[in-house]
Formats: C-alpha cells, structure tokens, sequence
C-alpha cells in the first residue's frame, strides 16, 4: 500500500501540468456592420490578468483600425473588442493568427455576414491563416461544433478521470455500466442545454472545484468498494452518476461559453458540441473496457497494491486540483 501511495504523490505532481482541461482555443469573431465596415471579438486563453497567450490577428492589407482595441481579462480568458473598414470587403483576403505556429491550440473563428451568412472554421498552428469565403460552407459549423465536442471531452482530463473512477466501481457488468453512462449522459446533456441557452447561470470558479471533488469521491468509492466496503456509488452508481454528471455539465457549458455559439445556429451547434462529447465518452469507455480485458489475463500475476493504483492516482490528481480551484478564488 506504501507504493500506491507513492504512486499517487508522483501523479499528483503531474496534475499542476495537466490543470485538468484540454487546451482551449482561442476565439475569433467578425460581425458585419456595413458594407467595408466590421467589428472584432478577439479572446485569448489567460491565467489572470498578466499572462496570456501571444496570439494576435492580422488583417489582410489596406484595413484601417475605426476603434483602438478595448480589453478586458476575466475568467481565465482575455478579451479585445475593435472596428475596422477595408476597402473592397473581406471576400477572398486572408486573415493570419500571428504567434500561433509556437502554440498547441487552435482558434475557432466565426464571421457573421449582413445578410445573417455565417462562416465557421479552424485555424491550427500548422496553418495559422484562413480566407474569408464568398458565401458560407452550410456544413462548416455541424463539422467545427462536433469536432470542438469530441476534442474537449478526449482532452478535458478531469471528466475522462471522473468517467474512469465509475468504471473502476461499477465494473464492466454491462446492464450497471449501461445504466451508469446512460445517466451521466442526461444529465450533462440537461444542464449543457439549460446554461448554454442562458436558463441557468453559474459561477465557473465553484463549478470547477466541485467538479475536483467530485473526481475525489468517486476514487474514494473505488477504495472503499476494493476494501469490501461498498457505498453509495458501488449500490446505485446511476444515481452518483446523475448527480454529479448535473455538475460536469455547467463545466461543458462554461468551455462551449469561453468560444461561443452561431447566433444564426445556436440549436445546431449546441447539439452537434453535445454528440461530440458522447462520441469522445463513448470511444474513452471503449478503450477501458478493452484495456480491462486485457488485464484480466494477466490478473494474478502481479502484486495486490497494483489494483490500487488507478485509484490512489485518480484521487491524487483530483486533490491537486481541488485545492488549486479552490486557491483561484482569491487570484479573481
């Protein structure tokens, strides 16, 4: 038991470079206002108000700034808002996003038309330009939503780690697990949908850090259920799981927030991000079930503290992450 202990302390010290979520991307928003005329919403992934990532836009040439920049930091994002004309429209230039070549995220760029048109696409660092289309691509934002929703459940650490702690409770008894991921599934689909379309409003920072304990309680349960000590999760996990999955989502709906939604699309995009999530969930289970299978032949051939460790390791990051939200609170 000493070496899962040591094994927990290691991982837990791999959690300040985890931070729990995926990378996210930055944001960019060109809305129309007049025939040359446009405005810009421009946000940045931060940590407080001092440090943020060195992404900027470049407009194509001949565009002439009608607002100096207005920034705001908030929420772990930072915000500029200008106006600029080009003569000739934006049709056909390209806009570059200096400084992403040396960066591993992305941004996700909406252009909103006079006309109520809407070009959604992705800038990589691989390629960190991209040309304002003629007209819009109808599938562009089906496409950019589900991968975003895909992307954000295969890197947002803390949810896989939730999802992990289930699984090593319930097991792979397949009317309990289905029950299980069937319930953590509505209820983050519920409150994805009720906070996104703005019925329910919650502040991020407490989210974050429930979400931390959350992750705890779950690794405890698997402790407990190992001991021969079953809880509340090992009897009904369906209900942990809707009960916490209700949390998970106000944590979805916070990410989807940071890079926005289509106003001529929102229903789409909402639905499209939430299939993403589950098509993520469902590919993460996949691979633990089959992992799972794999160790069970060789089951018996190492030493007993070997099973604790997933547990141990899940609960460690999770109190990594609890008391750095929960420090957070004072740095806003």
């Amino acid at each position: 038991m000493k070496r899962a202990a040591i094994w927990m302390a290691l991982l837990a010290s791999l959690a300040g470079a985890a931070h729990g979520h995926e990378v996210r991307p930055a944001y960019l928003e060109l809305r129309q206002t007049g025939e040359e005329a446009w405005d810009v919403t421009w946000r940045v992934p931060a940590r407080g108000e001092d440090l943020r990532l060195g992404l900027y836009v470049e407009l194509p040439h001949g565009a002439e700034i009608l607002t100096e920049p207005q920034a705001v930091s908030r929420d772990d994002v930072y915000q500029e808002q200008w106006s600029f004309r080009r003569p000739g429209g934006l049709a056909g230039q390209t806009i570059r996003i200096a400084g992403l070549a040396s960066t591993s995220t992305d941004v996700l760029v909406r252009i909103v038309r006079l006309d109520g048109g809407t070009q959604t696409t992705r800038v990589f660092p691989r390629s960190p330009s991209f040309e304002v289309e003629d007209s819009p691509r109808p599938l562009s934002v089906a496409r950019t939503y589900l991968v975003l929703g895909v992307e954000h459940i295969l890197l947002g650490v803390d949810h896989l780690l939730f999802v992990l702690g289930l699984l090593l409770v319930v097991g792979v008894h397949r009317i309990r697990l289905v029950k299980t991921i069937t319930a953590f599934t509505a209820a983050h689909s519920l409150t994805l949908a009720l906070a996104t379309m703005g019925f329910v409003r919650v502040p991020s920072a407490p989210v974050e850090a429930a979400i931390a304990l959350s992750i705890m309680f779950v690794a405890a349960e698997a402790l407990h259920a190992r001991a021969g000590r079953p809880g509340l999760t090992a009897r009904a996990p369906w209900i942990v799981a809707f009960a916490f999955g209700l949390l998970h989502g106000f944590g979805f709906a916070s990410a989807l927030a940071q890079v926005g939604l289509p106003q001529t699309a929102i229903p789409v995009a909402l639905v499209l991000f939430n299939v993403g999530v589950e098509l993520g969930q469902l590919a993460f289970v996949a691979l633990l079930l089959g992992l799972a299978a794999a160790a069970r032949r060789w089951r018996g051939r190492w030493p007993a503290w070997v099973e604790a460790v997933p547990p141990y390791a899940i609960g460690g990051c999770a109190a990594y992450w609890t008391l750095e939200r929960v420090a957070s609170f004072w740095s806003r």
